[in-house]
């Protein structure tokens, strides 16, 4: 557990990374929404049931990648200041550094962190469907 960010009155918040299973959980909790920050080709091979696709990098090229420049204006009109919410990406990497961005803009209530989508896919195919 980290702490990335101060509230309102400057003291610091903890922001929780966690591992698939308890993602899952989360998500299966109904309590929890999932932002998914990779690019939107990426997002549309395959993404976790109910994610929202808010892409932290714009492009990757030879000469560099191109940062999204309204993403935490983009998260923030999905999700309100109260709202719980996972932020996800392939490896852990880019969810990192938007979790960052969002916590340094005090735009998040909460944000969580699984080290990315693949194993946590692998875990939501293991539990029932939801009735």
């Amino acid at each position: 557990m980290g702490s990335l960010r101060s509230s309102g009155s400057g003291a610091a918040v903890p922001v929780e990374s966690v591992d698939p299973e308890a993602a899952c959980a989360l998500l299966a909790s109904g309590q929890y929404g999932y932002v998914d920050v990779r690019m939107w080709e990426d997002f549309d091979k395959g993404h976790v049931a109910g994610a929202r696709n808010v892409p932290y990098y714009l492009s990757v090229t030879p000469h560099g990648k191109e940062h999204n420049p309204h993403f935490v204006d983009q998260v923030a009109a999905l999700h309100a200041k109260e709202d719980r919410f996972l932020v996800g990406c392939r490896s852990g990497i880019r969810s990192r550094l938007a979790t960052a961005d969002l916590v340094a803009a005090v735009r998040i209530h909460e944000c969580e962190e699984p080290g990315g989508w693949l194993p946590l896919l692998a875990q939501e195919r293991k539990l029932p469907a939801a009735e």
